[in-house]
Order: structure tokens, then C-alpha cells, then sequence
């Protein structure tokens, strides 16, 4: 699986109080990613996602167009994939 990504991503901006964990998780769902979702003490969200680059783009694009949320600016690094990983959750 080469075509697997890991990223690890912080997002600044209007991301708590928004739904945004809940919107992240639908689309993470739809588009078959795994990784987990969860809120920040200081207002971020953090998010580790792994898929295709292409399915990660189109969560990326998602997110950024749902209502409520506003992403201000993303933190991302690259991740080890992890294969037994089999689903998208919020913590």
C-alpha cells in the first residue's frame, strides 16, 4: 500500500464550537480514511488522517468548504502509516 499517506494535522482558526470533529468524522467516513479527530486546549483541532493523497485532498477540501468551520492555516507533518488502523474516530 505506497499509495497510503499518514498526516498529522493541526488546524487554526473557527475549529471548536463548530462541528468541526463531527464534519471531519462524516467525511473521513464517506471517503473510507482512518485516523481520529480531537480538540486542542488552546482552540486548535488536531487530527491524524490516513488514506489515499488524493482521498486526504478531497477531506482537506471538505473541510474547508463546510459551513461554520473557517480554517485559518493547517500545521501538517507526514506520519508513519500505521496498517492495522481501520477506522476514523473522535476522541
Amino acid at each position: 500500500m505506497s499509495s497510503q499517506k499518514r498526516l498529522s494535522i493541526c488546524f487554526h482558526g473557527r475549529v471548536q464550537g463548530v462541528g468541526f470533529r463531527y464534519t471531519a468524522y462524516h467525511i473521513a467516513q464517506s471517503l473510507g480514511l482512518t485516523g481520529w479527530v480531537k480538540n486542542e486546549y488552546d482552540g486548535t483541532v488536531l487530527c491524524e488522517v490516513q488514506g489515499s493523497g488524493a482521498d486526504i485532498d478531497m477531506f482537506l477540501a471538505k473541510l474547508n468548504n463546510a459551513r461554520y468551520i473557517r480554517v485559518d492555516d493547517m500545521e501538517i507533518k507526514e506520519l508513519s502509516v500505521d496498517e492495522d488502523e481501520r477506522s476514523f474516530y473522535i476522541r
